[in-house]
């Protein structure tokens, strides 16, 4: 029997609260969770320990397209809706059943579900910030599900959100990065970076895959180049010259920026586009890159193939897990 595994595709990923689990969503609808120790210290383990811990279906043949952590639940993004699991079941139970599930309102044909691309989390007020294929964010409260916010800003579907503090940036196959100020739900500024000829690649389109800020900058990319802007100026500060036929990882980690895409390097670059580091991946196109400090220093890459390159620094790949 064929292993449709060997054809996967990884979307999305995080850490559990503890920092102990590497959890992934495929396109099948399924949810992996690895224990890093057993990974990251490949020579005290069997490769049996190696084995996912769990792996269970949300829904059968959906996108898992976005994961993202809380205190007590994975909140796992797909098509149509928002589903909480219980991290306590997820870490004991073979046999996982969500907690709680919301149903995204779709604007479009209601036949049609509407999927969740991209989420991220506000800490502050228990929230989620949900980018979807509707063109439209949405604010949903974790606790009751309830959508509090309609963010209506992009003339097509989103790809990546971030946000810090009162402030929301959205990247989206329209080509636009939107900033927002989420007390007014209105954008204040917006950035085009396929109309700037340095930046453009129209042989690729002007979408943006990508987009990462901090409290001066602003990193985007997509089919435009990477780049980097002065936030409140909207000045472009830095174009980077790096190879890739898209981007779809932006972000500032420290004093340097994680960037990766369909390339053959996910890279490390300093502010100045010096590349710090080039580390080779195992997929055509990095699609989620996620990493921490504690308990476990640790890069993990994945994307369009069933394998996740696994980093102990930013410099050099340590080691590949695969699904099959």
């Amino acid at each position: 029997m064929l292993n449709k595994n060997f054809y996967n595709t990884i979307l999305s990923q995080t850490f559990t609260p503890c920092g102990n689990y590497l959890v992934l969503g495929d396109i099948y609808g399924q949810i992996w969770v690895f224990h890093l120790s057993k990974i990251i210290k490949p020579d005290n383990s069997t490769q049996q320990e190696r084995l996912p811990k769990n792996v269970f279906t949300v829904e059968e043949d959906v996108q898992v397209n976005s994961l993202v952590t809380t205190e007590n639940f994975l909140i796992v993004g797909t098509e149509g809706y928002v589903y909480g699991y219980q991290w306590k079941v997820i870490k004991s139970m073979k046999e996982c059943k969500a907690a709680w599930r919301a149903m995204i309102p779709s604007s479009r044909d209601k036949l049609e579900k509407c999927d969740v691309n991209c989420m991220t989390y506000d800490k502050s007020t228990e929230s989620l910030y949900l980018g979807c294929a509707d063109n439209n964010i949405y604010l949903m409260k974790i606790e009751g599900g309830e959508i509090v916010q309609t963010l209506s800003g992009h003339t097509n579907y989103i790809h990546s959100i971030c946000n810090i503090g009162n402030e929301l940036v959205s990247g989206g196959e329209d080509g636009l990065v939107n900033i927002w100020d989420t007390r007014v739900k209105t954008v204040t500024n917006k950035i085009e970076p396929h109309k700037n000829d340095k930046i453009a690649r129209p042989e690729l389109g002007n979408w943006i895959g990508a987009v990462g800020f901090n409290d001066d900058w602003l990193v985007c990319g997509g089919g435009p180049r990477l780049s980097m802007w002065h936030l409140r100026t909207l000045n472009t500060s830095m174009i980077f010259p790096i190879e890739n036929r898209g981007i779809h990882i932006a972000e500032f980690r420290d004093n340097n920026i994680l960037a990766g895409g369909t390339a053959d390097y996910f890279y490390n670059l300093s502010f100045n586009g010096d590349v710090v580091s080039e580390i080779p991946i195992s997929s055509v196109s990095i699609f989620s890159a996620i990493h921490q400090d504690d308990p476990y220093n640790v890069l993990c890459l994945a994307g369009s193939s069933p394998k996740i390159d696994i980093c102990s620094n930013f410099n050099y790949r340590d080691q590949v897990l695969s699904l099959c």
